[in-house]
């Protein structure tokens, strides 16, 4: 990989890493030092996603209009602010949540830069630079929450120093090395998506990008469930908290070490990209249709297994769509919007699944999700109709490999 991607890799460990030390042990701190219900920390989720879905817009727009550089540079200020603030204060129930606005909205300002400048600088990349970006998430997710966990242990507060810390060290990276990055989505742009002198061209590739998110957006619906009812239903089993943190450690271990596999798989029998998540979007059925029958702590490690490969397959595939849908100057802008879909559907899914379970159960809830990827497998087939001369395909220098 081109040296610029590696400095975006390392980017996205750091800032992944950072965000991490918080978000799963949010609803406890908020339970048990803030003293509040767990109907209120869910609500405060869903704001702090809310500010997130946001940020990813404004994060994207301001890619096109301002540049990467420094749109980067303002997330991570107020993601550090916001960080450094809640170690140093002794806030109240207000200031934790505006506070945990801020980190969500800058936060969210940053991913779908780093997604644009991954596929601005390598852009016979291919899969490959939206690929790195995501295996460099998972490993800042894994990382992150471990160590989070650890800080808790000693002195909640040394979560939020340590996450500030995070954001520091990733200030001074984009400080230093991102104003160099050469990026043909980081020039700035002040015509909006329907005024460009490709006007109907460009609404028909914005069309085919909102067709291919709504199947994306029942993917993230169903994905969730795995860190909200699945996680209640594991406990109902009788099955150990944790034997289901157990499932996450390998949900991001496949992700990190089956790399070259899922890379030998797609080189050799996966021609384009729309095939790759036609694969995905296949095994992701399997997994929710034996979660459906599931009873014993092995068939959920099954259904983990399987879920992951089927993400391996989709979630990279989506991002690289995009980069080619954008016209020139709207990359950051259609990765914002890739972004906030997916951020969107972890803040429906526990909702979407909580109302299911409690009225059906949960063995309707899976087979029922199963059938909702019919839906991603229809958006997938007719979202590009009305851009038919894209192809979506792997680039020539990715199929020269096989």
């Amino acid at each position: 990989m081109p040296k610029a991607i590696w400095i975006l890799v390392i980017g996205m460990t750091i800032n992944v890493t950072g965000a991490s030390f918080l978000w799963p042990l949010n609803t406890i701190y908020i339970s048990q030092e803030l003293g509040q219900s767990l109907t209120v920390a869910g609500s405060v989720l869903m704001v702090n996603a809310a500010a997130g879905i946001t940020g990813n817009l404004i994060g994207g727009k301001l890619f096109d209009r301002i540049g990467g550089y420094k749109t980067i540079i303002t997330g991570v200020s107020i993601t550090m602010a916001s960080a450094f603030s809640l170690a140093a204060l002794h806030h109240s129930f207000t200031a934790y949540v505006v506070l945990l606005i801020g980190l969500g909205f800058g936060a969210g300002m940053m991913v779908p830069c780093m997604y644009a400048f991954a596929g601005a600088v390598w852009p016979e990349g291919g899969r490959r630079p939206f690929n790195a970006m995501y295996v460099a998430q998972n490993v800042g997710v894994a990382a992150g929450a471990a160590i989070g966990g650890l800080l808790a242990s000693v002195r909640f507060d040394l979560v939020f120093l340590g996450n500030g810390l995070m954001y520091l060290s990733f200030f001074i990276l984009a400080f230093f090395f991102f104003k160099n990055l050469q990026a043909e989505g980081n020039r700035a742009s002040t015509s909006n998506i329907f005024e460009q002198t490709q006007k109907i061209e460009n609404q028909k590739r914005f069309q085919a990008l909102l067709l291919l998110c709504a199947g994306f957006l029942v993917c993230w619906i169903a994905y969730t469930q795995w860190a909200s009812t699945i996680s209640v239903h594991t406990q109902n089993l009788g099955i150990p908290l944790s034997y289901y943190s157990l499932l996450w450690t390998i949900n991001g271990s496949m992700i990190i070490f089956f790399q070259p596999v899922i890379k030998f798989f797609i080189q050799r029998w996966v021609h384009s990209l729309k095939s790759q998540i036609y694969v995905g979007l296949s095994i992701f059925m399997v997994s929710y249709l034996i979660l459906a029958q599931a009873e014993v702590f092995t068939a959920f490690v099954a259904a983990m297994i399987i879920l992951t490969i089927g993400e391996m397959f989709v979630w990279p595939a989506v991002p690289t769509i995009a980069h080619q849908l954008a016209p020139q100057g709207k990359a950051g802008f259609y990765q914002g919007i890739v972004n906030s879909i997916g951020t969107g559907g972890r803040l429906i899914g526990p909702f979407f699944g909580g109302l299911m379970a409690d009225v059906f159960g949960m063995a309707v809830l899976f087979y029922v999700l199963a059938a909702m990827f019919s839906i991603s497998f229809i958006m997938t087939k007719i979202f590009d109709r009305g851009v038919p001369h894209l192809q979506f395909t792997r680039t020539a220098k990715e199929k020269s490999v096989s």
